[in-house]
């Protein structure tokens, strides 16, 4: 089974598993420019992820949860995760949320775990350092869906 673990935000991590490996991940910047709209990220993150899911044939889409606190982040997480959804539905693969506790007590043991226990977590797994936090969590987003929806 192959999957696509997202950690959506202006960076977005991203990793590819199969078969509980990890084949691929890094960090996609959609951070916008100077006078540029969510829409406009919007927009940029749909036609990567479509690009990704075209060129991978994934079998699930899982992505981080938002969370919602309110605020800029908050609408651009959540934007960005129903861009996740739309192409789930668009190319007929399931996906499937994590809550923050329950990614992060897969990766540590600690549900409240830090960005340093997670990229530790993270150097451990792929035997090199992350790019950052959000290559880190979509590491263990990935590895958390094959955990809970492979046969």
């Amino acid at each position: 089974m192959k999957i696509i673990g997202l950690d959506c935000a202006s960076k977005t991590g991203f990793a590819i598993s199969e078969r509980g490996k990890i084949i691929e991940s890094g960090v996609q910047d959609f951070t916008k420019k100077r006078g540029e709209s969510n829409g406009l990220m919007f927009l940029r993150f749909r036609k990567w992820l479509k690009e990704l899911v075209e060129l991978t044939s994934p079998d699930l889409l899982a992505y981080e949860r938002a969370h919602f606190r309110g605020g800029a982040a908050t609408e651009i997480c959540v934007g960005l995760q129903t861009r996740v959804q739309e192409m789930a539905v668009e190319f007929n693969i399931p996906c499937a949320p994590v809550a923050t506790g329950t990614l992060k007590k897969f990766a540590t043991g600690i549900g409240n775990a830090g960005k340093p226990e997670m990229m530790e977590a993270s150097i451990k797994h792929l035997h090199r350092n992350p790019i950052d936090d959000n290559e880190a969590d979509a590491v263990f987003i990935s590895l958390w869906a094959s955990d809970n929806y492979e046969e």
